[in-house]
């Protein structure tokens, strides 16, 4: 039987070198090597069998099954037991360094090698290059020897300089208040940031008659006396973002002290352990959860005072705020909270000194909340105090005799709890609407000169306004909540003309500011100008009198050249701000009586009309 070319070139003796091969060395290891390379360059040889293929572990394709470490298993025929163990004719070291290459070849370790060296070397490359920079920038105060380690101790120190200044900038601003160092200043000029805050005609036309003294709601808030901001919180309506705002983003002497975990800040007037502001985040629900008007005008005194004697109680000013929103908003608010499992049974209700029946006021829901309800089953319950709650809740119940509906008809109960509700609103200290975050912070800093540390934010995307709903079913809310939807038109009426009057009255008082510093200025050059040429007259009288024989002329020519500059300056900046009352009073018509001062915004309401 004939073997296979293959075994019979393993059992034959090994061959000569041919000419102009290197010769044999001594050296094992190199003449392995060389004869390795020499039996590789061969056709046919053993070596260039194993060469051709890549290593092993290392597939052809994609979907090539890898070789394995140990040799297959013999066949049953002879020339697959001589051709079977090519990898064991190699010596063992080579085996090992096969072994190794198949390891490298892996594309895992090859990849994690790659990214390694390549980082390593690019950083080695920076490293370089900015010693190569660092070299010829310092090198007048560099010495003679030594630079790469200089440079390399000195972008050591750039680069933790670098690190201290970014820790301490998100110390000192953390977050996004400080919109990037508020860069955006420098590349576009700075937008109103009340004008159309809703979205809606920058221009309003109001439709109620309000005095000055509705208009203008300064209040003298002392913080170091005696007086108290209340805070009446309604349902949904935003209350508790603004009531955060007023614990946790006031500027103060002495600033609410909030805990983590903690819902409850202590908020003490400077210097004295005692509140200045009674609501859900200072003081909780003292007087109830959400107590209404009723409630908290004749709980709020008591609970505050309750412990001194009556005559040593102080006269305090007690300053109420609230926040309202639109009905139809705040009432798929209230329902996708009770959807939630939002009962609010805590609420006392308490009016006259008792809480209602159960005849009085009975419940929607027979189990222990409301969960999971629709909105047909919230709409079509007749008790639900959803129904109008801003109305009730801002309105004086001992007017109607609390929740006893059987004390007047309904239509009129209906037009007292609007009047009321509406008379305590426009005397209220303060009311914002959810709608003007921005406006609302600024008439709340405007009325009680306290500033607010960030800016309020408007939130268009709310629970509410991801219901979507029909024009029958809005129609049928606004019917449910008709004196919502009324009190509501006339306090953004009212809101938006106290804004409004507001704004003109600071316009008014830069104005005159600048009026001022213009006469002040005036003043100053006029003396210094006379008290440089008197100081030349008195230098040299007899040559002045010499070259002018009138010496009134030059002053006179001197004081003309100083009026018509001053014209100018006068005239341009008269300009600037006829152009800014033409912004503010675009679409108004002008009458020559107008009158000045605060009533020219309250003589131009009848104009819009």
């Amino acid at each position: 039987m004939a073997l296979p070319a293959c075994a019979v070139r393993a059992f034959e003796p090994p061959r000569q070198p041919e000419r102009g091969a290197p010769a044999r060395t001594t050296c094992p290891r190199r003449h392995s090597r060389v004869e390795a390379e020499l039996a590789a360059s061969r056709p046919g040889s053993v070596a260039a069998s194993v060469r051709a293929d890549p290593p092993r572990g290392v597939s052809h394709g994609f979907h090539s099954r890898p070789l394995l470490d140990k040799p297959r298993k013999a066949s049953s025929s002879l020339a697959g037991a001589a051709c079977a163990p090519l990898f064991a004719l190699l010596s063992r070291g080579r085996r090992r360094r096969m072994h190794v290459l198949r390891r490298r070849w892996d594309l895992g370790s090859l990849c994690r090698v790659l990214l390694t060296r390549g980082l390593a070397a690019l950083g080695h490359s920076l490293k370089h290059v900015l010693g190569a920079i660092f070299s010829k920038i310092f090198s007048p105060l560099a010495s003679v020897g030594n630079m790469d380690e200089k440079s390399n101790k000195l972008l050591l120190a750039l680069v933790m300089l670098f690190l201290f200044a970014v820790i301490v900038l998100q110390y000192v601003c953390p977050g996004t208040e400080c919109q990037l160092l508020r860069l955006q200043a420098f590349s576009s000029p700075v937008r109103d940031p009340y004008r159309s805050e809703d979205e809606s005609s920058a221009r309003f036309v109001p439709r109620y008659n309000f005095t000055r003294g509705d208009l203008l709601r300064k209040v003298d808030f002392d913080i170091k006396g005696d007086d108290l901001i209340v805070f009446l919180h309604i349902q949904k309506t935003g209350g508790t973002t603004f009531g955060r705002h007023l614990v946790r983003n006031i500027q103060l002497e002495q600033p609410c002290e909030c805990r983590v975990g903690q819902k409850k800040c202590t908020c003490h007037r400077p210097g004295k352990r005692e509140t200045w502001l009674f609501s859900r985040f200072s003081t909780g629900w003292s007087c109830g959860l959400h107590a209404d008007w009723t409630e908290l005008t004749s709980c709020v005194p008591s609970v505050v005072d309750g412990k001194r004697d009556a005559r040593l109680r102080p006269s305090r000013n007690f300053h109420y705020i609230t926040i309202l929103r639109d009905p139809v908003s705040r009432y798929l608010s209230e329902w996708r909270h009770v959807q939630r499992g939002a009962t609010w049974k805590a609420s006392l209700h308490v009016c006259d000194g008792r809480p209602p029946t159960s005849e009085e006021l009975p419940s929607c829901y027979t189990g222990d909340d409301w969960s999971g309800c629709p909105l047909k089953e919230f709409m079509d319950c007749p008790y639900n105090l959803a129904n109008n709650r801003q109305v009730r809740m801002l309105s004086d119940l001992t007017l109607v005799g609390c929740y006893n509906l059987s004390v007047m008809p309904e239509k009129q109960r209906n037009k007292v709890l609007l009047e009321s509700a509406k008379s305590n609103l426009k005397h209220m200290a303060f009311f914002g609407l959810t709608e003007f975050q921005r406006k609302t912070q600024y008439l709340f800093e405007k009325t009680f000169n306290m500033n607010f540390i960030s800016p309020f934010t408007q939130y268009n995307t709310t629970r509410a306004s991801s219901v979507e709903i029909n024009e029958e079913i809005q129609k049928r809310i606004e019917g449910l909540n008709f004196l919502d939807m009324e009190l509501y038109s006339y306090a953004k009426d009212l809101f938006l003309q106290r804004y409004q009057f507001m704004r003109q009255k600071e316009h008014q008082e830069a104005r005159r500011k600048r009026q001022e510093q213009r006469k002040f200025l005036k003043g100053r050059l006029l003396q210094t100008h006379f008290q440089s040429q008197g100081q030349g007259q008195s230098q040299n009288p007899n040559q002045n009198q010499s070259q002018n024989p009138n010496p009134n002329a030059n002053q006179n020519l001197t004081q003309n050249l100083t009026q018509n500059l001053m014209q100018n300056l006068t005239q341009s900046s008269r300009q600037k701000e006829n152009r800014e009352s033409l912004k503010q009073n675009s679409g108004k018509e002008q009458n020559g009586n107008t009158s000045n001062g605060t009533n020219d915004y309250i003589g131009s309401v009848e104009k819009w009309r």
